[in-house]
Formats: structure tokens, C-alpha cells, sequence
């Protein structure tokens, strides 16, 4: 029997008051997975481009934006040696922002990757 015909034998055998009940309840469950899908972040990064002229802060906040998806602390330390790159040994910005810009594209193609192909799909 199907989840639906077995839903529909359940909902005819109850009272009207009951009836009303389930589908007072399958209306808040219906809208409270509406609100999740909807707060979930962007599966893809979003298209913000890089203005002409850009620091490296500046650049970190955008890349943070523009992949929403990506736990902050997985680039944090990545990130934090490009600053000190660019701070601490003068390295242009154009160059720390360009790095920066690879290593947020590989932090987001490896956590597409390990969706592809979880763990426990591996021999």
C-alpha cells in the first residue's frame, strides 16, 4: 500500500473534529518545511562580482558572501595566511585576492565532491 492510499485510510476513518486535526497539522508541518528550504543557504555560489578596486578584507567579506554555503572556519586558516602574506611580507593585494579567490573555489568544489561521493560509498 502507498504512503498516500494509507494516509487517505487513515484520514476517512477518523471524525470530522479529528479529520480537521490532521489537516490543521499537515498544514504546520507543510509550512514549517517551506521556512527551512527557504533559510537553507545557496547550494551554488552567488554572483557578486570583484570590483576594480578591492583590499584584501574587503575581498575576504565578498568571497564570504559569495559562498554562503562554506563553513568560515574551514578557509579561516587559509585566509589568515594570505592577510599575513599580504600584511607581513608586502605581497601585492591583486595577488593574496586572487589566491584567496582559489582557495574559496576549492574549499566549495571539495564539499560538492564529498556530496557526490560520500564516505560510505567508498570501497
Amino acid at each position: 500500500m502507498t504512503g498516500r492510499k494509507k494516509l487517505l485510510g487513515l484520514f476517512r476513518a477518523l471524525s470530522a473534529l479529528r479529520q480537521q486535526a490532521l489537516i490543521e497539522y499537515a498544514e504546520f508541518l507543510a509550512g514549517k518545511e517551506s521556512v527551512e528550504i527557504q533559510s537553507a543557504p545557496p547550494t551554488e555560489p552567488l554572483p557578486i562580482p570583484r570590483p576594480e578596486q578591492e583590499n584584501v578584507v574587503k575581498a575576504i567579506q565578498r568571497l564570504r558572501q559569495t559562498y554562503p554555503m562554506l563553513d568560515s572556519g574551514s578557509v579561516f586558516n587559509e585566509a589568515s595566511a594570505q592577510m599575513t602574506r599580504h600584511l607581513m611580507h608586502g605581497v601585492d593585494a591583486v595577488e593574496v585576492i586572487d589566491e584567496l579567490e582559489r582557495i574559496f573555489l576549492k574549499h566549495y568544489q571539495d564539499g560538492r565532491a564529498s556530496l557526490d561521493c560520500p564516505e560510505s560509498d567508498l570501497p
